[in-house]
């Protein structure tokens, strides 16, 4: 690596020189003028304005257009010359040398009213790697200004962009404070491998990754942001590449699409000083209606009786109520909403203060900013501290320098589990969250016993997970899962012209300092547990820090062919080296709960105290070669080549190779349109492409040992724990898009459409089970292919617009369908047990899509002893041997259930009296069929209404809530649900009787997976400027209030507390169920923006 570095550089070093040499023999006589083009209004520097020399007959000789920072630099051929300056939608300019070598201009907008939106043929997209014309752009991309999200309470940028990009699907995996956010681009395009996008910020590729070997104690990838290092403030622009040819040129790491992110940055003028406040309320939408300590206290008896026949016992206290035994009375006498206790309204606030301007020679953007949010469930919140420094400078005629750093420190308090309020819906509503004396006096002490009628809390090896039940307040208010953060990332960017406006020279190189640090610790108060159990006082501490550095080395090749000709020629060559370390250390049984470091010394019992370490290093090279080719403004091919370079490979497939080609075709330009007045631009897109995916483990290509945990003969040993894969293939994804581009009515309407189909080859699965016979349990492989096809449609209309009124709407529309087409043998096809109550077959198969689970088909309730009798396809009773009527029975003949009257019925497909594997139908899959989101925006003089609403469509979950609190099989509390169950002979309902610990009432089926298609009414705002005579007395610039409403209502037929569920804890055969984790919440804000 260090030799291919080193020949590059010199290569670099020897075309800078010659290049050099080149233009240091100009011809005498000829004079450069050079300066910066920016917006009069907004100084913001523009990119591709015509620069060029006219003669005196008005006679164009030769001319240039501005760079990415909207600086030119013009070779005359004469000085007395005139120098005509133009760009669509500003009036032209023109001025004379006058042996001047610096000539800055700012130009006019011909219309107050235009904007980049309206005038297309002025808009940059902005790639990661260039800023090319939207309007010659040839692959699918998607952008979106920042400034259109400003007033939404978000703690990440990705949370602030559900439903308002086509083809982009976010979804949150909870509502509590630091949650991460699903994205997917164009569907899910891995089964094991990761499935989200690149993120790109100011150019440079932003590590998102966890480390395969290291436990992050309460983080999985699933559960943590992102993008919460970002500050939404800092932002100006998202755009979101989508197809093979537009992420092409990012390589492997972009096979799922890229997030590209653009902060701001210094304009030319007097220093400007902007502060912006958002203070918030939010809560959480209505929870299931449960049971009162009363009703529960009835069906419990009720449930024994249904099974055994008899009442409970006398020794059951906590369904007595004796005054005589107080202390059971006064602790089981109670009517408490579990899900009420552990729930409260949350509150945000928001400060970013920012200071940005500059000169020719330099500019700056610097901000910071304090985010602090304290979400609905107790014990949980979020404070963010990020700070930002962007500075341009222009070192000389050629040579330009950035510099950019960010720091961000964050500090997220969790619940210690995961499983909270899924323990607060089912704990015993009569039982009290405090514990009271003998003299029914409240004590402050948490009412935690060891145990009781519904058992106790069960520690497990993950110290974030646990089993059983305890006092949800007490684990919510006691238990620590505290995670800390620092990120310091700084960037540095080399541009040099080597032939101005012709050859540009680029390198950048960035260092991301990454420190995580989880502190956990369970208290005995939590749990209840007693003193001599190592579930009491348990702590753990971990420690990952990860550093990488990025280096990039652009080339960009743009030749003045004349008038009918464009070319733009780009060479990459990228490298990317991460190196994680991580540390983690438990122990427990600490003899006060103020000793919370789990290196305290304390009494310890079999493996509770454990010690582990954990390194890991990666590296990668990519090399692009791209050329785009415009003739006549209406002809467009784009070719490129990526060649990269894995260290996660073994030296068989260590390297791969993607190209991509795409072209457009302007179609509003050839003659036979020109009669059409009414549309200003139409093209049509076309492009394929491939790409590749890395596997997650960073030496699956190697033979892993470890260290043995018990003595060989009395010796240390160790032992082989992977096995060597030289011959793991990239994942490769193939896709290819067809679109059309459509603006009309004079810029009013625009329209962009996309059909694609995207395939997945040779798909990762991890830790794949083997024979154990081979001295191992699992190993990675390439297992299959995947498809996913689709289209999206994106619309921007400007209804109405006047002087004082404008009204504009906007419109998305995005369908996925994901099918496997193939898988390999050895892959476990399907998880789940239909045998067990609750267990639904999750299944991955050829033709069927990801994320599909399968059932029994629930049809009500067998209203009394005649109805349990099997009947045969005809509808007549299946008669045995003996000619005695034969019941319907459930798993003959290994478990040989006999249904009575009050239990579920279960669709008995092939007749034959027993409900088994032969009765099992597909139920549904996760996978929306539609997404998007629409709403206008109103601006009326100084007042602005947006509104905007989000939708998924015809996609099925699995309501494993309702599932738990309407099974009547434990001891668990209930919905409300059951108070309409069967309780006699004859009853006609959907809801089977109350059984305790027997009986299959609650078997996987459709009586669980519901439709979760759901409109939202994501956003409402409305902002009012005030008049500038108002705020010229503050002496500020711009003064604006607003008030903003988000997730205001949700219409949607689900009966869950939200249908917006994501995937599971990562697990890909766990997608699509509702567990019970903290909805998306209801927030109200109210905000300010003053800038000076």
């Amino acid at each position: 690596m260090k030799r291919v570095l080193g020949n590059f550089s010199c290569f670099i070093l020897t075309v800078v020189f010659v290049c050099c040499g080149m233009v240091a023999k100009a011809q005498p006589g000829q004079t450069i003028v050079r300066g910066t083009v920016t917006d009069r209004a907004t100084k913001e520097p523009l990119i591709g304005v015509s620069v060029y020399e006219i003669d005196s007959e008005n006679r164009t000789l030769g001319g240039v257009s501005t760079d990415i920072n909207g600086g030119y630099a013009l070779r005359m051929r004469d000085p007395q010359h005139r120098v005509m300056v133009s760009y669509i939608g500003y009036k032209n300019f023109s001025f004379t040398v006058n042996n001047r070598s610096v000539v800055n201009v700012p130009l006019e907008s011909t219309s107050n009213m235009l904007n980049t939106v309206e005038v297309i043929s002025q808009q940059k997209t902005n790639t990661g790697m260039m800023d090319v014309d939207t309007r010659n752009q040839t692959s699918a991309i998607s952008t979106i200004d920042a400034s259109k999200l400003a007033e939404l309470p978000a703690a990440s940028i990705d949370e602030a962009l559900q439903g308002r990009l086509a083809g982009v699907d976010i979804v949150a995996s909870t509502g509590d404070p630091g949650a991460g956010m699903q994205i997917r681009i164009r569907g899910t395009s891995s089964i094991n491998s990761s499935s989200e996008p690149l993120i790109v910020v100011d150019g440079m590729p932003y590590d998102i990754e966890i480390a395969s070997d290291f436990n992050f104690a309460t983080a999985d990838e699933q559960g943590y942001a992102q993008l919460l290092n970002i500050a939404p403030s800092d932002i100006k622009e998202i755009s979101v590449l989508k197809d093979a040819a537009a992420t092409a040129i990012w390589g492997a790491r972009a096979s799922n699409g890229v997030l590209v992110i653009t902060t701001k940055r210094g304009r030319i003028g007097k220093p400007a000083l902007n502060y912006t406040f958002r203070g918030s309320v939010t809560k959480q939408p209505d929870a299931l209606p449960m049971l009162t300590g009363d009703q529960y206290s009835q069906y419990i008896p009720e449930a024994f009786m249904n099974r055994t026949g008899t009442p409970l016992r006398p020794d059951v206290k906590e369904f007595q109520y004796d005054p005589k035994d107080p202390y059971w009375y006064h602790n089981y006498n109670k009517n408490t909403n579990w899900i009420d206790e552990i729930t409260q309204l949350g509150h945000i606030q928001d400060h970013n203060i920012s200071l940005s301007g500059g000169g020719d020679k330099a500019r700056y953007y610097t901000s910071l900013g304090f985010f602090k949010q304290a979400g609905t469930t107790i014990g949980t919140d979020l404070s963010r501290i990020s700070a930002r420094i962007n500075l341009d400078f222009t070192v000389s005629d050629r040579i330009r320098f950035k510099t950019d750093l960010s720091y961000t420190h964050l500090d997220n308090n969790q619940n210690y589990t995961n499983t909270i309020r899924s323990v607060a819906y089912n704990k015993m509503p009569n039982m009290s969250v405090y514990e009271y004396n003998e003299f029914g006096e409240r004590t402050p002490n948490y009412f935690s016993p060891a145990n009781n009628i519904q058992g106790g809390y069960i520690g497990t090896d993950n110290p974030n997970r646990g089993a059983g039940t305890f006092n949800p307040v007490a684990m919510a208010r006691e238990g620590i899962n505290r995670q800390l953060g620092e990120r310091i990332i700084p960037k540095f960017n080399l541009q040099y012209d080597v032939l101005p406006g012709v050859l540009l020279a680029t390198s950048d190189i960035q260092f991301d300092i990454n420190n995580s640090k989880t502190k956990m610790f369970l208290p005995q108060t939590a749990t209840g547990r007693p003193w001599t159990e190592t579930t009491v006082n348990r702590a753990s501490d971990s420690d990952n820090d990860r550093f990488s550095v990025n280096t990039k080395t652009n080339l960009l090749y743009t030749p003045r062919l004349g008038d009918n000709h464009n070319l733009q020629g780009v060479f990459s060559f990228m490298t990317f080296d991460a190196k994680n370390e991580g540390f983690g250390v438990m122990s427990s049984n600490t003899a006060s709960a103020y000793l919370q470091d789990p290196s305290v010394p304390a009494r310890i019992q079999g493996n509770e105290h454990r010690l582990g370490s954990s390194s890991s290093q990666t590296r990668s090279v990519g090399a692009l070669l791209s050329a785009q080719y415009g003739y006549l403004d209406r002809y467009i091919v784009n070719v490129s080549v990526r060649r990269d370079g894995s260290s996660r490979f073994g030296e068989n497939n260590r390297y791969g190779t993607f190209p991509s080609v795409s072209g457009r075709w302007r179609v509003s330009g050839e003659t036979f349109m020109q009669g059409v007045t009414f549309i200003n631009d139409l093209s049509i897109r076309g492009s394929y492409g491939a790409s590749g995916n890395e596997p997650r483990a960073a030496y699956g290509h190697y033979d892993l040992y470890e260290n043995y945990n018990y003595n060989y003969l009395g010796m240390a040993g160790l032992y082989q724990s992977t096995m060597k894969l030289k011959n793991l293939k990239w994942e490769q994804v193939l896709q290819s898009n067809i679109g059309i581009n459509l603006i009309m009515m004079d810029q009013r309407v625009s329209i962009d459409a996309d059909i694609y189909k995207r395939r997945t080859k040779d798909m990762f699965f991890q830790d794949l089970l083997i024979s154990s016979i081979t001295g191992f349990t699992d190993i990675d492989m390439n297992v299959g292919t995947m498809d996913n096809m689709g289209w999206e449609v994106g619309l921007n209309l400007t209804a109405y617009r006047t002087k004082d009124l404008t009204v504009d709407f906007g419109l998305n529309l995005s369908q996925n369908q994901n099918m496997i087409r193939e898988i390999s043998e050895f892959y476990p096809r399907e998880r789940g047990n239909l045998n067990a109550n609750g267990n639904y077959l999750i299944t991955i198969q050829e033709n069927n899509p990801f994320g599909s689970f399968y059932g029994y088909r629930y049809k009500g309730v067998y209203k009394d002893a005649e109805a349990t009798i099997a009947k045969d396809k005809n509808g007549n009773a299946i008669v045995g041997p003996n000619g005695q009527v034969v019941p319907m029975r459930f798993g003959y003949p290994s478990l040989d259930y006999v249904f009575q009257p009050g239990d579920a019925i279960y669709e008995d497909i092939n007749h034959d009296g027993n409900i088994d594997y032969k009765d099992v139908v597909y139920l549904g899959n996760a996978n929306p069929k539609l997404t998007g989101g629409f709403g206008p925006t109103i601006k009326y003089k100084n007042w602005r209404l947006n509104m905007f609403f989000n939708f998924r469509y015809k996609y099925d979950i699995v309501n494993q809530t309702k599932m738990y609190t309407e099974n009547m099989y434990d001891f668990s509390n209930q919905s409300t649900a059951i108070l309409r169950r069967w309780r006699r002979s004859g009853d006609v309902t959907d809801m089977p009787r109350a059984l305790n610990n027997m009986g299959y009432n609650w078997l996987a089926s459709d009586r669980y997976v519901e439709d979760g298609s759901f409109l939202r009414f994501k956003t409402v705002t409305v902002r009012y400027y005030l008049p500038k005579p108002l705020i010229e007395k503050i002496r500020a610039n711009d003064l604006s209030f607003y008030l903003t409403a988000n997730n205001l209502f949700t219409f949607t037929n689900y009966t869950g507390q939200d249908p917006e569920v994501g995937l599971a804890g990562g697990d890909p055969f766990k997608i699509g169920f509702d567990t019970s984790r903290t909805p998306p919440v209801q927030t109200l804000t109210l905000g300010f923006d003053v800038r000076f």
